[in-house]
């Protein structure tokens, strides 16, 4: 859209590429503190995915174990472990950004929820691996959710900063040298036309 060549506008457009410019490093710097948070989460998923991986390693082979020594009561036992009802979800604040917190509650010591006569230690590690799993389960989950929250984000970040740095910007640029031009070009206009008056004079 054009604007008139006036100082007024002129004045009006360098204030909005001030700000213009200023959003672009707010944008930019917000996009690599969540790029920053990002990638760490990554770091931790994967670790926390070898760990839930090498736990139930270790529940399968625990379980199989009791299985064996115990057979058909190892599956009673099993149907006496309670469903899982202490899982909670909160939310923080990333640079605007929702992310989850998904919160287990876990007792430091685990009670078993099956009786301790006719089990082996095997069906007690089992339990203790798969619990482990279950908590594992639930920060990964706040992970995973949490990379998709900041992915996204960094994204319209990203569109937004670019369209500043590349439309938003440079137009106000050359709409600043327009202006600057004619006026420059009026002044001169205006010096020679008052030379030519006192030159009459």
């Amino acid at each position: 859209m054009a604007v008139a060549p006036t100082k007024g506008n002129l004045i009006n457009l360098k204030k909005s590429l001030a700000l213009a410019e200023n959003g672009y490093e707010l944008l930019d710097r917000k996009r690599n503190i969540l790029v920053r948070e990002m990638m760490r989460l990554i770091d931790d998923a994967e670790q926390i995915q070898n760990a839930i991986d090498e736990s139930y390693a270790l529940a399968y082979q625990a379980l199989q174990a009791a299985n064996v020594s115990l057979g058909i009561t190892a599956v009673r036992n099993a149907a006496s472990v309670e469903e899982e009802n202490s899982i909670s979800l909160t939310y923080r604040s990333v640079m605007g950004v929702e992310i989850p917190r998904v919160d287990i509650k876990c007792d430091d010591v685990m009670f078993p929820r099956y009786g301790m006569h006719n089990t082996t230690p095997s069906l007690d590690e089992a339990f203790i691996n798969f619990n482990k799993v279950k908590v594992l389960t639930a920060r990964l989950a706040e992970i995973e959710n949490s990379v998709y929250r900041l992915a996204n984000a960094v994204k319209k970040t990203r569109k937004r900063a670019n369209s500043l740095k590349n439309v938003v910007i440079p137009n106000f640029k050359s709409q600043i040298k327009m202006i600057t031009e004619v006026l420059e070009e009026k002044e001169r206009e205006e010096f020679s036309r008052l030379k030519v008056i006192k030159s009459r004079k």
